[in-house]
C-alpha cells in the first residue's frame, strides 16, 4: 500500500502518479487534496504521515509545488523520514541508506516522466541496514532530544 497526498500545487502530478501506480498494480490510499483549490500542505503531510506510521501504508508520497515545504512539514512528525527527491539516484539512496518512508516531489518543478522515474527508483529500492541502521538510529534519537 502506498499513501499519496498533495496540496493544490502538486494536485495534477498526484493524479498522474496515482494513475501510474494503479496501472502497475499498487494499492493506493489517496489522502487528498481532491481538486486544484488552495489547501495547506502541512495538513496533507500529516494525513500521509499518519497512514504510514499506523502501518496502513508501507511508504508515502507527498507533492507540493516544490516538494520542499511538504517535506519539512512531514519531517516534524516523529518517525517520519521524508526525503525531497529531484532525481532517481537520490530517491534510491533515500530508501537504501536513510530508510526514507516518504518521498516528496515538486509538482511545479518535476515533469511527469521524471517523477515516474523517481518514484520507481524509490519503490524498487530496499533499506540496506548494516552501517546505515546505526545512522538511522541516530536520526531517530534526535527526535527525542527536544
Amino acid at each position: 500500500m502506498i499513501a499519496i497526498g498533495s496540496d493544490h500545487g502538486g494536485y495534477e502530478l498526484k493524479e498522474q502518479l496515482l494513475q501510474f501506480l494503479e496501472e502497475n498494480g499498487y494499492e493506493t490510499e489517496d489522502c487528498g487534496t481532491f481538486s486544484g483549490e488552495s489547501v495547506d500542505y502541512p495538513d496533507i503531510a500529516e494525513k500521509v504521515a499518519k497512514v504510514v506510521l499506523a502501518g496502513d501504508a508501507e511508504r508515502g508520497i507527498l507533492i507540493c509545488g516544490t516538494g520542499i515545504g511538504i517535506s519539512i512539514a512531514a519531517n516534524k512528525i516523529n518517525g517520519i523520514r521524508a526525503a525531497h527527491c529531484t532525481d532517481p539516484y537520490s530517491a534510491r539512496m533515500a530508501r537504501e541508506h536513510n530508510n526514507a518512508n516518504i518521498i516528496a516531489l515538486g509538482g511545479r518543478i518535476t515533469g511527469t516522466e521524471l517523477a515516474i522515474e523517481i518514484l520507481c527508483a524509490y519503490l524498487d529500492a530496499e533499506f540496506q541496514g548494516g552501517r546505515h541502521q546505526r545512522r538511522v538510529d541516530k536520526i531517530t534519537a534526535l527526535e527525542t532530544q527536544n
